[in-house]
């Protein structure tokens, strides 16, 4: 009887977490597709509010690393100065894991069909769920 209650047990916590976890990476998803939509409306500010407000936030690109939101934003607002440059961003999900109950990585493939010339590239993301919200705590795109 003892062996039965413990892989009952075991059955229930396993599937709350699976649970959790499903929900998370759909929060996660949500979020990422949230930045295409705003992106494709040209609203950089919108785009980055899946971005961690924080000084510590890393982005690291062609011309290396950078630190912080407020960098971030200014490099995104002067790499994109118009909707020529923006253009139509499509983003694609290769993979998206679970590391811990806080961190999640995930890796695609991101491509911007614009008047400026086509350009394509991956994308490596670090998430981390600060009060409640999943957001981006480093970005290495090329």
């Amino acid at each position: 009887m003892r062996k039965f209650g413990f892989i009952l047990l075991s059955f229930v916590v396993m599937s709350l977490s699976a649970s959790a976890g499903g929900r998370n990476e759909r929060a996660i998803r949500s979020m990422l597709a949230a930045q295409v939509t705003e992106w494709n409306k040209g609203n950089i500010d919108g785009y980055m509010h899946g971005y961690w407000e924080n000084d510590s936030l890393l982005f690291i690109g062609s011309k290396g690393p950078s630190y912080g939101y407020a960098g971030t934003l200014a490099r995104y607002k002067k790499s994109y100065p118009d909707a020529d440059h923006m253009g139509t961003l499509t983003s694609t999900i290769v993979s998206c894991k679970k590391l811990s109950r806080q961190y999640y990585f995930v890796v695609g493939k991101w491509s911007l069909a614009r008047k400026a010339g086509d350009v394509s590239g991956s994308y490596t993301l670090l998430l981390r769920k600060i009060k409640g919200k999943w957001v981006i705590v480093s970005d290495h795109s090329s």
